[in-house]
């Protein structure tokens, strides 16, 4: 709560610049006087937004997100209204209007006037969140490109870089990619097999995906990414369905 406090005031002064320098401070001061005491309490529980021997704070986790949000909004070269309100009322859903829009406002300035590094945002997010995060950070990627009814080229090569950079192999993001793109071979390309599968593969598969993607997995985050996370569980679902009405399984 500081940080933004800190990005208020410094943005009622300094405008943007002084904003991120508030932002700066107070989150700072944040990590020097509650962080400690927070992780205290919490003992050994462990966060969705952690990975390895390093974490990210809720804040720093929203703002990445956005940088990377305003990437795949950008790729094409025009900012579409579809995209954006598509991006705010999924923070809404998931951290409240008040909150969304004091993230919102900054997320404003990263789209319109900063060039953000995809490939040292998500070096930063692969040591600091857990597979299934960055599974759902590409499910949501594709979900603001195909806002506007239109999934570019240009869109799809974006996330596709990110989806490396996250550490994503190419077979999920295949998986992810076909979840938007509706075709014969998509509900083999989701389940991350080949159309010559076996019976006893596509079963394996089946078992092997809804294990990955459930949405326990996600269970501890905010109302958006559980319901992103029931999205692509209902997916595979309708995948391993359409390949046994086809096979006759």
């Amino acid at each position: 709560m500081i940080r933004w406090i800190g990005a208020i005031i410094g943005f009622a002064y300094r405008g943007f610049l002084g904003a991120v320098a508030g932002y700066v401070i107070g989150m700072l001061i944040d990590n020097l006087f509650f962080n400690k005491s927070d992780s205290q309490a919490s003992g050994r529980s462990r966060s969705p937004f952690s990975g390895g021997q390093q974490t990210v704070t809720p804040g720093d986790f929203e703002l990445n997100l956005l940088s990377l949000c305003s990437i795949v909004i950008k790729a094409d070269g025009q900012v579409s209204q579809r995209e954006m309100d598509y991006v705010r009322q999924y923070f809404v859903q998931a951290y409240g209007k008040e909150r969304a829009n004091a993230t919102f406002r900054t997320f404003n300035e990263v789209v319109k006037k900063r060039e953000v590094n995809a490939q040292r945002i998500c070096a930063y997010l692969v040591q600091r969140t857990r597979r299934e995060v960055r599974l759902q950070i590409v499910h949501f990627l594709f979900g603001i490109a195909q806002a506007d009814g239109n999934v570019s080229t240009a869109e799809v090569n974006k996330i596709s870089s990110i989806a490396g950079y996250l550490g994503l192999s190419r077979n999920e993001f295949e998986g992810l990619k076909a979840m938007f793109f509706k075709n014969s071979d998509s509900a083999y390309k989701i389940l991350e097999i080949d159309k010559s599968a076996t019976d006893a593969e596509v079963k394996k598969a089946y078992r092997d995906m809804a294990k990955k993607y459930h949405p326990d997995k996600l269970q501890h985050m905010d109302e958006a990414y559980r319901a992103g996370a029931e999205e692509k569980f209902r997916n595979v679902q309708d995948a391993y369905e359409t390949i046994q009405k086809e096979r006759g399984m």
